[in-house]
């Protein structure tokens, strides 16, 4: 383990000195916690964190070590991990490398022994902080070091000026195309979690994935029996051709549906606008009630923009189907008359542990009754 100062500045002036660990590397970045008392190395390898620094709120991070099966991408894809304790000795049956290990393969670096509970306070005070991580000097970290650090948090690209899809898209595990191929769903990749192709193939699908920037013409052309908008990083507002996209699928009958960045774009493709939440979501425990049924799932979520509801929304033809009793934002959207339907929550996510994948089982549900019907392939609108 490293003994290597390392610090991190945010851009309101704060400071956290701790060591280094992972790849010792500096880094900029906005900095975000998430609640999760597992999963670290699902977090660590979440698309949606990229241009992220994510600080975990649970004291002791790395127990159980790193296990191939656990990775929702290729290699982690957050900017750095900021932890209050690692472990130095993981156990697990699966384990194939430890934490810090791990990160200094691809080159992420790590930041433990901070104060990660005035880190998370501050952040649920002020909202998402950008921040700089830097490596000490032989002498440490001096006055004029830091003040540095804190003008060069200052001047950190906000999330929101960066496009971020390019940089994680095709990153996930390629599906298994190995399929029963009872249903051909186009898997739009702006950054998808692999368990969300799993889910799709466990209930008989064949999973097309579909660059992010192919327009409607391109998924139109695998001729699909459903079309699965993925979540990904980075602010909705960018994704002008991703909501066109989006806004013609919409009337073609297909069945639609979106998860997260995926929901983000079909709410603007509705009229809606998006907007930035205080400090987002992030973690493995919060509520969500469906409005119609009346049920509350425990749901797993990372995001940092939300869908408003309004006039314009109701006018497309759109509820709010889900809801969330942390802070009453938009959790879901599902169409009238239309199959299209979304959720902002990630039903891929296992914190209920299966409380959300009834999501997947409605698009399947969607795709049969079109079937039923005797509906046609979509037709380019």
């Amino acid at each position: 383990m490293s003994t290597r100062e390392a610090a991190l500045a945010l851009e309101d002036g704060t400071v956290f000195i701790g060591r280094s660990f992972g790849a010792e590397v500096d880094v900029d970045g906005e900095v975000v916690f998430n609640t999760g008392m597992t999963g670290y190395q699902e977090i660590c390898t979440d698309p949606s964190y990229r241009g992220q620094m994510v600080a975990l709120t649970h004291p002791q991070v790395g127990n159980y070590g790193i296990s191939f099966a656990a990775e929702e991408a290729a290699q982690p894809l957050l900017t750095a991990l900021l932890v209050r304790e690692l472990a130095d000795f993981p156990n697990h049956w699966d384990s194939h490398d430890g934490l810090s290990d791990y990160l200094k393969r691809w080159n992420v670096p790590g930041l433990e022994g901070i104060d990660t509970r005035a880190l998370t306070r501050r952040l649920r005070s002020v909202g998402t902080l950008r921040a700089v991580l830097r490596q000490a000097g032989p002498d440490g970290f001096g006055a004029d070091d830091l003040a540095r650090m804190r003008a060069e948090a200052r001047d950190v690209t906000p999330l929101s000026d960066k496009l971020l899809i390019p940089e994680v898209s095709g990153l996930s595990p390629a599906p298994d195309l190995k399929s029963t191929c009872q249903s051909r769903i186009a898997l739009v990749d702006y950054g998808y979690k692999a368990n969300i192709a799993r889910s799709l193939q466990r209930r008989g699908a064949l999973v097309e994935l579909v660059r992010w920037d192919v327009g409607f013409d391109g998924i139109m052309a695998t001729k699909p029996d459903a079309v699965l908008l993925s979540n990904g990083p980075g602010d909705p507002a960018q994704l002008s051709d991703a909501v066109e996209t989006a806004r013609r699928l919409i009337p073609t009958g297909l069945p639609v549906m979106g998860i997260c960045l995926g929901h983000q774009i079909l709410g603007q493709a509705a009229g809606a606008n998006t907007t930035r939440l205080p400090f987002g979501h992030h973690g493995g425990n919060h509520p969500v009630k469906d409005q119609q049924s009346g049920r509350v799932a425990i749901t797993s979520q990372n995001h940092e923009f939300q869908v408003e509801a309004g006039p314009a929304l109701d006018a497309s033809g759109f509820d709010v189907s889900h809801l969330s009793l942390n802070d009453g934002s938009v959790e879901g959207l599902r169409h009238r008359e239309l199959p299209v339907f979304s959720v902002q929550f990630h039903p891929e996510g296992c914190p209920g542990p299966q409380d959300s994948q009834p999501q997947f089982d409605l698009l399947f549900e969607l795709i049969a009754r079109r079937r039923a019907s005797g509906s046609e392939s979509g037709v380019p609108a």
